[in-house]
């Protein structure tokens, strides 16, 4: 039994019953704009964007907001593809440095099937918070607006040795994720590696964390 084989099915599976088990005493609040709430009524495609290290807590979010997502084509990404399709999201496969636009058109066909995506814009590698121009490129193509997440957790284990400083939030943590947004659609004469663009949607998940965080310590205060 290879390591690789562990990691596509047992290791997932029981990742997603603890995670099942856990979540599911988390009291997570969700706030979102008005505009979300129509898109997602009126089911039009949206790319929800967020920082690295946040993945966990979203991973909550994916059966809410229909999300596919690009996953690596490394051993952890077999095992994250699999644990995002047992919580109900679906994944393409693919890297900036293996499979990259192979993913991406797999991502642009799941979004055309009625998908969401959602996009860790500061990956696959880092640096952490800085934003990367992929997010752009796919709001020109599939015409779609960007929001963007900012997640807050009261209690959570840390993993500081991670390059995404990423955390697993204790059993009955409070969660506040609150979006902020849209960011208009990229438009088709615009290049998706303006720094405008970057720096519009830093500020809007750095304004999302804001709101969270003061919701958070409000909540607990």
């Amino acid at each position: 039994m290879t390591v690789r084989f562990l990691y596509r099915t047992l290791v997932p599976f029981l990742v997603w019953l603890v995670y099942r088990a856990v979540s599911s005493t988390w009291s997570v609040q969700v706030q979102e704009p008005e505009e979300l709430k129509n898109f997602s009524q009126k089911r039009r495609a949206i790319i929800m964007a967020h920082w690295h290290g946040d993945e966990i807590v979203l991973l909550s979010l994916i059966k809410r907001y229909r999300i596919a997502t690009i996953s690596s084509n490394s051993i952890d990404g077999d095992m994250m593809t699999r644990i995002v399709h047992l919580v109900g999201g679906k994944t393409s496969r693919g890297s900036s440095t293996r499979g990259g636009v192979g993913a991406l058109k797999g991502l642009i066909r799941l979004v055309r099937q009625g998908y969401n995506c959602s996009f860790a814009v500061d990956g696959p590698k880092g640096p952490l918070y800085s934003v990367k121009p992929g997010i752009f490129e796919l709001s020109r193509t599939l015409d779609c607006p960007i929001f963007a997440a900012g997640v807050t957790c009261d209690r959570a284990w840390h993993f500081p040795r991670s390059w995404n400083k990423t955390y697993f939030p204790k059993p009955f943590a409070k969660i506040i994720v609150h979006w902020e947004g849209p960011i208009p659609a990229v438009g088709r004469d615009e290049d998706p590696r303006a720094e405008h663009l970057a720096v519009t949607l830093k500020d809007a998940l750095h304004c999302s964390k804001d709101k969270s965080q003061k919701k958070n310590f409000a909540a607990s205060s």
